[in-house]
């Protein structure tokens, strides 16, 4: 018997929100999470911006376990445990729980701040905590400890692609029999001066400074780069089976997942997107659905030239001449770029736009591209009635491509 996956508990915190319910408040508002940095480290830099936690976890954690992680993993763990309490779950067999939670860079700020510490104050002064805060599998590791899983820890790291890489990993674990649950998703806290000045020196970043909510605009004739971020989204999912005999409220099926590489450039995307296109259409296919079954896509969209460009032709491949019946969405404008959550907080928004049958809206739209091809929500758009699967995008520097489909099969919420 084929198994089917289920989505039973969502949790996040990011730019618009503390938690999922007011980040879809936010976003069917369409209210930028993107704002001045004001912090003295970034008055000298080129763009002086941000999307800042609009909830720091560090006000949530209690004072002594913040002080043992990195942000990237406070900012998981919070939403780790906003989506498990929302899946109901108390009794779990642990060697049938995973987790798999990407991150694309990984304790940054640790490592910088230890390294501070060693240049200035010597070797004694270096915390014994460096590495297990620092190193990219923290934030999945504490999460494992704070539920108890014993089938397994992953920690995808393929930059901007890290999110979704590591929900495609724990949909496969359960397809092979592997788990029963999965705590699924992404994380990054780094917004920091050094990334901030690299991604600045790469000519990556917006540097929109006198209207930092203004500044991600993807498919805006006059975009110029995209807006670092933090945050983090985690699902869990279950096998429908053991949803079922424990009666779990579902907000539908993580029905499939793709995975394709550019094989192009280390930073920049195919300009063709071929395989930013593969990707969907082998989503699709896991998911055994056709182009006519999309209703939504939740774009890359991450509002730099070349690869808003790069994705709209990837979307029209992959979905034919069924694009014309597609809403596209780029949440990205309000919440700017998670890198490593990325994937994770807009697969999060999928799940929320087939359940409640809308799409958010893109902001700062105000002169769309021309020749794109695809119909991009500028306000919050109905779905419709029926059987609703959406897709969600998700690219990475090195040419990491994975598309993410969700629906509302089994949907009892």
């Amino acid at each position: 018997m084929s198994t089917t996956v289920v989505i039973t508990g969502l949790g996040t915190t990011n730019p618009l929100a503390g938690d999922t319910a007011g980040t879809w408040e936010a976003m069917m508002a369409g209210r930028s999470g993107i704002r001045s940095v004001e912090e003295e480290w970034a008055a000298e830099l080129p763009s002086r911006f941000a999307g800042q936690a609009a909830v720091s976890p560090d006000t949530i954690l209690d004072r002594v376990q913040a002080r043992k992680l990195d942000r990237s993993a406070q900012l998981a763990v919070v939403a780790g445990r906003e989506a498990w309490a929302d899946a109901g779950l108390d009794d779990v067999d642990p060697t049938r729980l995973l987790v798999s939670v990407g991150t694309g860079i990984g304790g940054l700020i640790s490592l910088v701040n230890s390294w501070e510490q060693l240049r200035t104050r010597g070797v004694r002064r270096v915390s014994p905590l460096t590495v297990p805060m620092l190193m990219a599998n923290a934030p999945a590791a504490n999460i494992g400890l704070e539920f108890g899983a014993k089938a397994g820890i992953h920690t995808p790291v393929s930059a901007c692609a890290s999110g979704n890489e590591a929900i495609s990993l724990g949909l496969d674990q359960l397809l092979l029999g592997r788990a029963d649950v999965a705590v699924i998703g992404g994380t990054e806290g780094v917004v920091h001066a050094l990334p901030m000045a690299a991604f600045a020196q790469m000519q990556a970043l917006s540097r929109r400074n006198d209207e930092p909510e203004r500044a991600s605009r993807p498919w805006d004739v006059d975009r110029d780069g995209f807006v670092l971020a933090e945050g983090a989204a985690i699902l869990v999912v279950e096998t429908l089976e053991h949803a079922t005999a424990r009666g779990a409220k579902i907000y539908g099926t993580l029905a499939g997942a793709g995975i394709t590489a550019d094989g192009h450039d280390i930073v920049q995307p195919d300009p063709t997107g071929g395989q930013q296109g593969a990707a969907m259409v082998k989503a699709l296919k896991a998911a055994d659905a056709s182009p006519s079954d999309v209703s939504h896509v939740n774009a890359h969209a991450t509002s730099t030239p070349l690869g808003d460009t790069a994705e709209t032709k990837s979307i029209r491949h992959a979905l034919g001449s069924a694009v014309d019946g597609v809403v596209v969405s780029g949440t990205k404008s309000m919440t700017g770029h998670l890198l490593g959550g990325a994937g994770a907080l807009e697969t999060l928004a999928c799940v929320l736009a087939v359940h409640h049958r809308t799409a958010p809206p893109t902001i700062n739209l105000d002169n769309q591209e021309e020749g794109l091809g695809i119909d991009i929500a500028t306000s919050p758009r109905d779905l419709g009635q029926g059987d609703l699967l959406a897709l969600n995008n998700s690219f990475g520097f090195g040419g990491h491509n994975v598309a993410i489909a969700v629906s509302n099969a089994n949907a009892n919420r």
